[in-house]
């Protein structure tokens, strides 16, 4: 059963207002990855939670004052929009479920995920400064995640560091 939807609806208003585009029905999450091979979409997973509220909405706003952007950012909001959210999951092969959640995908696969663990705890800062380095290293560009969706665990030489995400993204 989904919340009610006057409970939702400013969760929804700090993504909209943002320009974010909301996709309520699963025929409008399958339209959304129907895209072109050099084509690049942020998805946005909301959720209720306080680590949306404090961490992951923010970061997506943050985010998206960098100069390099992903084609088109859309967003599902799990446990309101039913329908939307386990299409966009059942599109997104292997990746367990998780809210909040975001994912770059390029020409319909998904490049870079940021699941609930890599919100959890950290600052929105440090949450805008994986998506920026993830929007400048796949949007605009040729490049690919050659061996699956990369995460703040994997990306650059850090992968190896025994520092949790976040303190890897500070230090960067």
């Amino acid at each position: 059963m989904p919340y009610p939807e006057h409970l939702v609806s400013p969760m929804r208003d700090d993504l909209t207002r943002l320009g974010v585009e909301e996709l309520r029905t699963a025929e409008e999450v399958t339209e959304a990855f129907d895209m072109k091979s050099d084509q690049t979409m942020l998805l946005v997973v909301n959720s209720v939670c306080g680590c949306a509220a404090g961490m992951a909405r923010p970061a997506v706003g943050l985010a998206m004052q960098n100069e390099t952007q992903p084609d088109r950012i859309v967003t599902v909001f799990a446990g309101q929009d039913l329908d939307a959210t386990a299409s966009a999951r059942a599109l997104m092969i292997g990746i367990p479920p998780s809210s909040p959640f975001m994912a770059l995908i390029k020409g319909g696969e998904v490049m870079f995920v940021i699941e609930r663990r890599h919100i959890e705890g950290r600052s929105a800062e440090a949450i805008a400064i994986d998506l920026v380095g993830a929007f400048n290293r796949f949007c605009g560009t040729d490049e690919t995640a050659d061996d699956g969706p990369e995460s703040p665990d994997t990306v650059g030489n850090h992968s190896e560091s025994p520092l949790s995400s976040s303190f890897r993204s500070i230090m960067r």
